[in-house]
């Protein structure tokens, strides 16, 4: 049997990009957080997959496409590459309870995580879960992932000590 993979999960708004204070609707506003280039790469080389595991309601609420977020995502990955660092895969949530009824995979619940751990053999207990809002610590512990709770905004260096 082969070992399975170890993964830093992030939630992007507030994480990888600055946090609006609302939903991030236009690519225009979408401005990635620089000063964790370094710290992901880190990550990376010590054989950490990064994956992104994000709550995107506005899908739901129409308040963008999933071709503007994909236009997002696309950035993102390119301004990392960039610095040396690949995104696993990048996982959202396009629903919301007010608009499409309730789903498993909404942060506080685990399902963009368990499915992150299936599809690229992670093991949970290996892995962590770095996000700004309580729900993100919630769903990596329902996952059985170490969940991490920053600032928004904050560069993830000043909890690097917290991942093994």
């Amino acid at each position: 049997m082969s070992e399975k993979n170890k993964a830093v999960f992030l939630d992007r708004d507030g994480v990888l990009n600055q946090e609006m204070g609302d939903y991030v609707c236009k690519f225009e506003d979408f401005h990635v957080l620089e000063h964790n280039f370094a710290t992901l790469k880190e990550l990376q080389d010590r054989g950490y997959m990064l994956i992104v595991a994000t709550n995107q309601g506005g899908i739901a609420k129409s308040w963008y496409t999933e071709e503007q977020l994909a236009e997002m995502h696309a950035h993102l990955r390119k301004l990392y590459a960039e610095h040396g660092v690949e995104f696993t895969d990048i996982y959202y949530c396009p629903h919301h309870p007010n608009f499409t009824g309730d789903c498993d995979c909404r942060k506080p619940k685990p399902g963009l995580l368990l499915r992150g751990i299936a599809e690229h053999n992670i093991d949970p207990a290996k892995s962590y879960f770095i996000g700004d809002r309580e729900r993100d610590v919630e769903a990596g512990t329902a996952a059985g992932v170490k969940g991490i709770l920053i600032n928004s905004d904050q560069p993830i260096s000043e909890i690097l000590d917290q991942i093994a």
